[in-house]
């Protein structure tokens, strides 16, 4: 199975996960959290203006252990294998160590999507599809605008 990912953080430099969204490839299964203990003073001013402002609608934010056991019972629900697509390979590092100790059994690996991203079959359905909710810079819905993307250029290549 194949789950797009996406994360927003803290700064390029300084990296804190602030929040994360995934998604599977059949669109059923859903994940969305945020931190509520990120290093804020690590935030640059592009987090300050064009992220932060999304956070605080999904419910209460967890702090670094309980979204480590929401990621574990999350994992634990998916398929026997679970492939990770995401554009950015900070991304998937900020998963790895979201998770804490281990990673799950059912992870199997990484598809980057970063080779998609200039295909404008990919790259028009990403961006209809954050066009139309509005929110560029949220980790759910960019995992979204991915799968969308992912989509099209999948029916693209038949």
């Amino acid at each position: 199975m194949l789950v797009f990912l996406d994360t927003e953080y803290t700064d390029t430099l300084r990296r804190d996960l602030i929040s994360i969204g995934m998604i599977g490839e059949d669109g059923q299964q859903e994940l969305y959290a945020e931190r509520s203990d990120y290093r804020s003073e690590w935030c640059n001013s592009f987090t300050r203006a064009a992220v932060l402002p999304l956070l605080g609608k999904a419910g209460p934010a967890l702090n670094r252990q309980q979204l480590a056991v929401l990621l574990a019972a999350w994992f634990a629900i998916l398929p026997r294998s679970v492939t990770i697509a995401c554009d950015c390979h900070t991304d998937w590092e900020l998963l790895i160590g979201a998770m804490s100790s281990e990673a799950p059994t059912n992870l199997s690996g990484r598809y980057d999507l970063s080779c998609l991203i200039d295909s404008p079959v990919f790259h028009q359905a990403a961006v209809r599809y954050s066009a139309r909710c509005g929110l560029w810079h949220h980790a759910l819905y960019k995992a979204r605008a991915q799968r969308y993307g992912w989509l099209a250029w999948q029916d693209s290549q038949k």
